[in-house]
Formats: structure tokens, sequence, C-alpha cells
């Protein structure tokens, strides 16, 4: 496994493979890996000859320092699982390398980046798009894996890919839980015991939710049964709610008509440094 720490470096490993006629899926991740990337290297490895992974910690995507200082970091690990799962190549930059002094360029899909999941961490996706279209350019995969669990994410970057008309593909994988139903997420590392055990309360509220569309509810209906939920968990601190038309993510309200993305975030800690942890669940009627 080729580990590359520049842009040159990662660049001429895919350019050789790319010589060879061979295809190249790509995985990014900010590290701290766990089962559900693994599941992202596993489909972009039965498609692809090789697979690409990144390592980086994007300062731009984080609203609070304390986040950015806090999140985990554990490399040695995180390429022992990489190289164990086949990956080819993992390019780990710095900050530097990926923000070079006098860095100014943004990149932003203006309405669904500043609506939903934005509105509560304003900039954030902004920082996500204009990372990954930094990735995309310097890898130059043919295609891209990400979880449907960062459900508003995933359609930022399909959106953002087709406006800028940029040739890779983007490939939606299905959320990986825990046993008890909680959605993996590097972040859940930093939840204390309690707060572990209580964080299941989000998998439940979208549960909730579901039977009450079975059930013929409303969308109203479905947003008061996931606030009731997380409400009900003292050790929980609901952020938000928010029920969106499929992929357009344009707002859902009254009978369910179509698919809708439902989309939950809630805090866990001390509020001067909590831990923000999202899930999501598409129903269709």
């Amino acid at each position: 496994m080729y580990i590359c720490r520049t842009i040159n470096d990662i660049r001429q490993t895919v350019w050789s493979f790319r010589d060879a006629g061979e295809t190249v899926g790509l995985v990014t991740t900010m590290g701290a890996l766990h089962a559900g990337h693994m599941s992202l290297v596993a489909e972009a490895a039965g498609v692809h000859d090789r697979v690409v992974a990144t390592i980086f910690v994007n300062p731009t995507q984080f609203g609070n320092p304390k986040d950015l200082e806090t999140y985990p970091r554990t490399e040695a690990d995180d390429l022992a699982k990489l190289e164990a799962a086949g990956v080819d190549a993992v390019f780990i930059p710095t900050v530097e390398e990926m923000y070079p002094d006098g860095d100014e360029t943004i990149v932003e899909t203006t309405r669904l980046a500043n609506m939903l999941h934005g509105m509560v961490r304003p900039g954030h996706f902004r920082g996500v798009a204009t990372v990954v279209t930094k990735l995309f350019n310097i890898v130059q995969a043919d295609a891209a894996y990400f979880g449907e669990k960062d459900y508003q994410q995933l359609q930022v970057i399909r959106r953002m890919v087709r406006d800028l008309h940029l040739p890779i593909h983007i490939v939606g994988v299905a959320t990986v839980r825990e046993p008890d139903g909680l959605a993996m997420s590097s972040r859940n590392t930093r939840l204390t015991p309690e707060d572990r055990a209580a964080a299941v309360c989000l998998n439940h509220a979208l549960t909730d939710a579901e039977a009450v569309a079975a059930g013929g509810g409303t969308v109203e209906d479905m947003a008061e049964a996931i606030r009731a939920r997380i409400n009900a968990e003292p050790r929980a601190r609901l952020k938000a709610v928010d029920i969106a038309k499929a992929l357009s993510l344009d707002p859902a309200t009254g009978p369910l008509t179509g698919p809708v993305g439902i989309m939950i975030s809630a805090e866990f800690g001390p509020e001067d440094n909590a831990v923000l942890l999202i899930d999501q669940r598409e129903i269709a009627p």
C-alpha cells in the first residue's frame, strides 16, 4: 500500500494505475475509521481495479474549534485497517498542503448548503464541498463513495459534481449501524458510556417516524414523534429535525406523496464540549 503525503506523490501513484489501464475508486475520510468507512472501501473494491483512500481532518468544515481539536486522530490504526482491506494507496496531506498560504477559493452549493443541517452548522457544507472538490481534482478517480448517513452531504456533493461538470461518479452506500442500531461515527468514541447508551434514541426516533408514516400519518406527525422520543432522553439535546423531499431536499409537508429524507441531529455531553451526532432515514409512502 502506497502512503502519499504530498499532492505530487498521490498524483504520480494514480497516474501509474492509469498507465496500466486500471480504474480507480475513491473513499474520502477524516480518519478514526470504523466499519462504516470500511463498507465504503469494500463497495469501491468490488467495482474498481484500485482503491484510493484519503485521511484528512478538514478544518474548514468545523464551526467549533474545540470540536476540531478533539476530533479523534488514529493514523496508525487507520492505515492498518486500510491495508488489511486491500486499499492500494492512501493520501494523508497536511493542512498546508491542502490550503496553501493565500488560499481563498471556496466551493458552495448556495441553496443546499444553507438549509436544514446547514442552518445548525453554518459554513459546514461549504467546507465539505471545497475540500471534496480539491480531493477530486487531486486524485481524479472514476468514482467516489460516500455514506448515506450524511444524507444532506451526499446531496450537496451530487449537486456540486453535476453543476461543475466534474468527471466523477458519486455512489451512496447504506448506513452501517452498531448492533443496538446507533449509526457508526468517528464521534461515537467521544461519548461517555452513559451518553453512548442514550444515543440510540436517534435510531429509535427514526423507527418511530417510520411507524407513523406506515400508519398514514403526516410529515408533521412524523416530526412530532421524533421530538417526543429524543426529548424523552434527558442526556440528549435535540438540535434539528428536518423532513424533506428526497434528492431535492425541498420542504415536505402533509401526507407523504413520495420518498422523503428524515435528518435529525442531537448533542450529548457538556455544552462546552458537546458531541453532535446525526442520523437519517429515507422513507417512501
